[in-house]
């Protein structure tokens, strides 16, 4: 879940809500510097549902005890975590075999950027078990496809780069960095500024996202309380635009 900031509240926008968000980028994607989206389809529906995982989470959302809201998703513990993670790709190889590669890889470059050192033996024990499955179902899924690995590698990339983006989006993050993003010839670092992206690396010279969340005004006493208030909220549309300041 993504708390967005909004006035005196917060407006809960789920994880499949801002996964659809990264979903309308991965479609809307591309032009002459940055090159084309293939396999489109597949890769776009990995954009949309790389959080599928979360979905059964978001029905019953955990408590922040400090807060009084739901937690973030950066605030879930790694039992959570790991068995959102341990689901994601299953869920969406129902779907598109190669869609759920991307997806594990998602995951995978999720835990990989976590410093083992930090955690309990047991709970680093875990985390390697995580990706050494993740990784397992990953060669087979590509050896069943015949895909092209440094192919999917720059898909993944490009997966990472819409989720960045979204959540930049969503969470007033700019002035914002998206590093090593996969181009026509390469990769280039974009920056994410006052409602603009330099290079520009859409098809069209502007694109407007939204997504839908419930307004929260908390915080709440407990989490009872917190989820009986999050069913009962109001629906908010989030709408987000940028532009191509380049002369047209």
């Amino acid at each position: 879940m993504l708390l967005r900031r909004a006035g005196d509240g917060v407006i809960a926008i789920g994880q499949p809500a801002h996964a659809w968000v990264s979903g309308q980028l991965a479609r809307a994607w591309g032009n002459t510097r940055f090159g084309t989206v293939e396999p489109y389809e597949d890769v776009c529906l990995a954009a949309e549902q790389h959080d599928a995982g979360m979905a059964a989470w978001e029905v019953r959302p955990t408590f922040n005890e400090r807060t009084g809201l739901p937690r973030s998703f950066m605030e879930l513990s790694l039992d959570e975590h790991l068995e959102i993670w341990w689901s994601a790709a299953p869920l969406v190889a129902a779907q598109s075999p190669y869609a759920a590669i991307l997806v594990s890889m998602h995951g995978t470059a999720l835990y990989e950027r976590r410093d083992l050192a930090r955690l309990s033996a047991e709970d680093a024990d875990r985390v390697r078990a995580f990706l050494a499955g993740q990784r397992e179902l990953q060669e087979q899924l590509l050896a069943a496809l015949g895909a092209d690995p440094q192919v999917v590698r720059r898909n993944q990339r490009l997966v990472w780069t819409w989720d960045s983006l979204s959540l930049a989006l969503l969470l007033d993050w700019p002035p914002f960095e998206l590093e090593g993003v996969p181009a026509a010839d390469g990769e280039i670092d974009v920056a994410v500024r006052d409602g603009t992206l330099d290079p520009w690396p859409f098809a069209a010279p502007a694109l407007t996202v939204r997504c839908e969340g419930r307004r929260l005004a908390g915080p709440y006493a407990d989490q009872e309380e917190m989820r009986a208030a999050l069913a009962a909220a109001p629906w908010e549309t989030v709408v987000i635009s940028v532009r191509d300041t380049r002369p047209q």
